[in-house]
């Protein structure tokens, strides 16, 4: 069957959203108790306790966070607070891009497009991965892409600034000119070592797009955004204009926005998503939902919990980090972008989460805080280091 054909079949079928899809702002927010005695730890700085959101925003320059509780397997606390900002304010979702690359490419494995544990070079057809001696019995997979255990390199993209010649996918993997990022290619031995690779997942882009015929923002919309009720998620650099009036500016850690709004991420696997906290929370409430079998909407409960479960000896599953085990089962994921910084967690078994989404550099340090503080609050299972 064709990709377009079995995609339009697939959205019929499976357009079943979570309960509390798209739910307004609570009518709590300025009065939640997360929102009080946070203990802002600024890196090799003494920890400022018993503040307020509003002061530590201050402290901070945050000038907008938006976030998101899930708590008894639903949107439990959906909130924004600083200027401008409402709950369908777009940021950019920097590396928690590459939890929906990572859905997406298991949707096509669940499809028989492609496969975990298969030599990449079989699939891949509009660019290739140069030959290595160290892939010689150690082939690159899809599992070790997106598990950090690829033996792939490129820690990450910085961006561009508005204006600047965007460089094409082939591009970016070849490091060839407007890129200026290097090129992507196998540094270690696939398998060996857990190794940050953003640049593995661009080669999950590729494959995603050999896979399906399409480009990756429409694969991804026809696969996640819309089976997930993303409604207010897109993978667009730059963004269209009619999405510009939503989405907020990014800045420096001292306050000082980013020319332009933000930098432009072609990146898009590995960190081009504009998104809302709701929208990934919907997300996060289908796979959890999928890994204790009470669903199968986006993932069936086997494709979840090979998801949710650590890959190569490394600390990652697919998709992201991976801790604990029970109720304490956490996946978590960080994203930072120039001018956004964001994190995201879900304990899949006890159906509790949260999303926190900043348009600063500084955006890491609040939003750890107030994971902390909800950890408190809603009666986490028991939470370690916040990892990537």
């Amino acid at each position: 069957m064709h990709f377009r054909c079995a995609v339009l079949i697939l959205l019929c079928a499976l357009l079943v959203l979570p309960a509390g899809a798209q739910a307004a702002q609570s009518a709590d927010c300025g009065k939640s108790a997360i929102e009080h005695e946070l203990e802002i730890r600024p890196p090799n700085e003494e920890p400022t306790p018993h503040l307020s959101l509003a002061d530590a925003q201050d402290i901070l320059n945050v000038p907008s966070v938006s976030l998101v509780i899930i708590d008894q397997e639903k949107l439990a606390l959906v909130c924004a607070f600083g200027r401008d900002a409402s709950p369908t304010t777009l940021y950019q979702a920097a590396s928690l891009s590459k939890l929906v690359t990572a859905v997406t490419a298991l949707r096509l494995v669940q499809q028989g497009h492609l496969d975990l544990d298969r030599d990449i070079t079989t699939d891949l057809r509009s660019w290739h991965l140069p030959r290595s001696d160290l892939t010689k019995g150690h082939p690159v997979t899809l599992r070790g892409l997106l598990s950090m255990s690829g033996g792939i390199g490129v820690p990450g993209f910085t961006g561009y600034e508005p204006g600047d010649p965007l460089p094409n996918l082939n591009q970016i993997l070849d490091g060839s000119p407007p890129a200026h990022s290097p090129p992507v290619r196998v540094e270690y031995v696939p398998g060996s070592r857990y190794t940050y690779s953003g640049g593995g997942y661009e080669i999950v882009q590729a494959l995603i797009q050999d896979a399906t015929g399409e480009d990756f923002a429409s694969a991804a919309e026809a696969l996640v955004l819309k089976p997930a009720g993303m409604t207010n998620s897109v993978f667009a650099q730059p963004l269209p204009p009619a999405l510009l009036k939503d989405a907020a500016m990014g800045h420096h850690g001292d306050g000082d926005p980013l020319p332009g709004g933000s930098r432009l991420i072609p990146e898009l696997a590995a960190g081009g998503l504009w998104s809302t906290p709701e929208d990934l929370a919907l997300l996060l409430l289908d796979l959890a939902a999928s890994y204790r079998a009470k669903a199968n909407h986006l993932l069936t409960p086997a494709a979840a919990r090979v998801m949710f479960a650590r890959q190569n000896g490394g600390p990652d599953g697919l998709g992201g980090a991976i801790s604990g085990s029970g109720q304490s089962l956490v996946l978590m994921k960080r994203g930072q972008n120039v001018g956004f910084e964001s994190y995201l967690l879900i304990f899949p078994e006890a159906g509790k989460g949260m999303v926190v989404m900043t348009d600063s550099d500084t955006g890491t340090t609040l939003a750890e805080a107030l994971i902390r503080r909800a950890a408190i609050v809603y009666r986490w299972p028991a939470l370690g280091q916040l990892a990537d």
